[in-house]
């Protein structure tokens, strides 16, 4: 066999087993198989641990901070005592968040949620999307790393527990994906983390309820102004879904919120069919120090 025979031959095999291994019934099964033999290496740090992700990087580099309760958008956490101190919204010019105390255990919501609100009651954030998480929903996302759906599945179902005053759930929906950029990808990393988080909350899940109905461009490639317009009427709710979130308070779970204004879209169809509210929770959430260059708002 000739070498350059040889290296195709290698790249083909490279190529199928990493394709083979991606998809998420082996992802999954393997990741379980790890923890249940002892453990596998840490997708951060790369020292063998008990968990795809160790404590020691989830202690150093995702510490829980104080979010805004209605976008997830990270505040200052000399905030945290403000709550008490205050006793009615103070409005201020978006963008600067402001700790502003609700009726309902009184959490801390930005200015930007205080002007404007999103159409979700209630969001959640596990990180900030910056340095490892940032990479690794990247590989998550965009390179077939269905393994990481178990360790950042585990991270979001803690901040939820975490989160002072969240409201009862029914329902828990993925963000969906067109049909032609599912069959590129393969799988739906939205529908990867929601049905664990389900799961870990003992939660009922669902992919086949909402609907993408338009293949839109990526948002990180659109400055802020051009996101909403993006995906506009790009989620459709049919009879079926109506009937099964009537009257429910459902969760939107996807893997990133940078603007919100794709799971604002998704969360104003499920309002619009019927839910009776609607929570976003996402594994990481842009920082709000980033709007320069990703064009954030707390609202999208």
């Amino acid at each position: 066999m000739t070498e350059p025979t040889h290296r195709a031959l290698r790249s083909a095999w490279s190529t199928a087993w990493s394709s083979w291994r991606s998809t998420p019934a082996v992802a999954s099964l393997a990741d379980g198989l790890a923890e249940a033999l002892g453990g596998s290496l840490c997708t951060v740090c790369r020292r063998w641990q008990g968990r795809a992700i160790c404590a020691d990087c989830l202690a150093r580099f995702g510490a829980p901070r104080l979010r805004c309760a209605r976008c997830a958008i990270g505040l200052p956490s000399a905030w945290a005592g403000f709550e008490s101190k205050l006793s009615s919204p103070t409005p201020v010019p978006v963008p600067v968040p402001v700790p502003v105390p609700s009726r309902v255990n009184r959490p801390l919501l930005c200015g930007a949620c205080v002007l404007l609100p999103p159409p979700q009651v209630a969001a959640v954030a596990a990180f900030d999307y910056v340095y490892p998480w940032a990479g690794l929903l990247g590989r998550f996302k965009f390179q077939g790393g269905v393994d990481l759906a178990g360790p950042l599945a585990r991270a979001l179902a803690g901040a939820v527990e975490r989160a002072p005053g969240l409201p009862a759930v029914d329902l828990v929906l993925p963000v969906p994906l067109a049909a032609e950029r599912l069959r590129e990808r393969g799988y739906n990393q939205a529908w990867e983390l929601a049905r664990q988080v389900a799961r870990r909350r003992g939660l009922r899940a669902d992919a086949t309820l909402i609907e993408r109905v338009r293949n839109t461009a990526h948002q990180l490639a659109l400055p802020r102004a051009e996101r909403a317009a993006n995906v506009h009427a790009a989620f459709v709710l049919g009879p079926r879904g109506q009937a099964r979130v009537a009257g429910r308070r459902v969760v939107l779970v996807d893997d990133v919120m940078t603007t919100g204004a794709t799971l604002a879209e998704a969360a104003r169809v499920l309002l619009r069919g019927g839910a009776a509210e609607v929570q976003c929770w996402v594994v990481a959430r842009t920082p709000l120090d980033d709007e320069a260059t990703t064009g954030h708002t707390a609202r999208g």
